[in-house]
This record gives C-alpha cells, structure tokens and sequence, in this order.
C-alpha cells in the first residue's frame, strides 16, 4: 500500500524513521516544484538514493533539508545498486547536524540559487590568504553561475559550496546577487524583507525561539520561489507574532509588530 503526504507535516528523517521500524522495502519520490528526489530501502535500511547530480550520502543530506514538498513511498521497489552502507541512525544524526549548520548558513545565502561575484577592493590593500578550498571555488566563480550551478561544477554539494562562501561573504570577498532567470525582482526583494523580518523576530523574542523562528523563514523563503509572494511573508509575520504572544507577551508582541511595519514602510 502506498504512503504520501507533505514533507511540510511530515519531515524527511520522520517519514524514514516510521517506515524503518517496521523493516519495509520500496522507493521514496520526493517532489519540489521541478525538483525530484528518490530514497530506496531495504528490510528498513536507506541503501540507495538519488537527487539531482547526488548519489548517496550527499543526496540523503540534500533532501533532508527541504521544508516543502510531497513525498510518497512505494512499496517492494528495488535499486539496481547500493550506493549507502551507513546506517539510518548515523545519516539521520548527519542530517539533522547538517540542517542546524544550514539555519545559520541561511543568514548571508537565503537559497542555492542566488550567485555569487567577487566584490572589487579598489581601496583595501590588506594581504588575502585563501586556502585550497577557496581558490578551487573562485575559479569558478563568474558572476553567472549560482551555488547550486558551482556545486555540480565542482562535483560537490550546494551545502559545501555555501560553508566555504560563508567566510567568503563574511570577509566581504564575495557577495551575492539574484539569479535573474531563477526569480523574478519582486521575489528577490521578498526574500531580502523576509530576512530582515527574521531578524527582528530574533530581537524581539529570543534564542529561546531560534529553531522556530528559522522553521517560519526556511517555509517563507521556499513558498515565495514557489511564486506564492507576499502572501508568504504575511503568514510569516502572522506566526513570529503568535510565538511573540506565547513567549514574551501582548506587550513585546505589539513592539515587534510595530518593528515589522516599519521594515515594511521602508522597503
């Protein structure tokens, strides 16, 4: 009997944790706007999976962090070869590592499409040391190609790519810009007003809401490249101030409503 549902209710590591223990074999698809993903298993065990150019392990990682998307299991499914010999408990453990790096990553990359360009120092005469790492990426870096794009260039993951350009950005090395063929103006400037919004919930309510407060964004950014828009960002902002009522009170909440306003305003 087939198993569906959304990845948005139902997280990847928790659809594979409830099909694992009871020992099935068959295939995972996983669909995200054009994006699909297959997650083989045997007796209960991850033993092949395939998104993209990623085989493997990386594919596993890659798929773990979508927050959006539908899935469906179809049982006594068989791959043709075993690309995974680690266990679940080690890839789950490896994913959920990988996500919470992903939430901080998200801060200067919103998203794998976005592409990086080399940022012009006319007035800095500092000495620049890159490791091997970082030139094997500035070589490919031609104001054209998105993380997502560099990755497979490189044979590596968009995750890989995006820690190595997190320092990048940070020493103001490299800075992003929309991929025009990706989105259109109007996204681009939702996703930067998303971000900023992200960040006021953070004042406002706390380290004590981080992992919620990222959820609410990493859905925001996903539904306004599925096309979705401000209507993204309004239940966004509908549920910062909800955790804002919960956590910290009507009082907070009103500041933080006002703060969004005004970002809103000035945009």
């Amino acid at each position: 009997m087939a198993f569906q549902g959304s990845l948005k209710e139902l997280p990847l590591p928790d659809i594979i944790q409830l099909v694992s223990v009871s020992g099935k074999t068959g295939k995972f698809t996983l669909s995200r706007e054009h994006d699909r993903g297959y997650i083989f298993l045997k007796n209960g065990q991850m033993v092949h999976a395939t998104v993209g150019d990623l085989v493997g392990e990386e594919a596993i990682y890659s798929l773990a962090i979508w927050n959006q998307g539908e899935f469906q299991f179809s049982p006594n499914e068989e791959p043709d070869r075993q690309t995974i010999t680690k266990s679940n408990t080690n890839l789950l453990m490896e994913a959920a590592r990988r996500l919470d790096e992903w939430r901080v990553l998200s801060k200067k990359i919103p998203s794998v499409d976005y592409v990086p360009e080399l940022m012009m120092r006319e007035n800095r005469h500092e000495q620049i040391t890159l490791n091997p790492q970082e030139w094997m990426l500035i070589t490919r870096i031609n104001g054209q190609r998105s993380i997502a794009e560099i990755g497979r260039a490189l044979n590596v993951s968009s995750f890989d790519v995006a820690k190595i350009l997190y320092g990048m950005i940070t020493g103001e090395l490299v800075q992003l810009k929309k991929k025009l063929d990706s989105f259109n103006g109007q996204s681009g400037e939702l996703v930067d007003l998303a971000s900023r919004i992200r960040d006021v919930a953070e004042e406002y309510i706390g380290d004590s809401a981080h992992k919620t407060i990222e959820k609410h964004f990493l859905h925001a950014l996903d539904r306004i490249m599925s096309g979705e828009g401000a209507r993204a960002v309004e239940t966004m902002i509908a549920e910062f101030e909800k955790t804002a009522s919960l956590l910290r009170g009507l009082a907070v909440t009103e500041q933080l409503r006002s703060r969004i306003s005004q970002l809103r305003a000035a945009s």
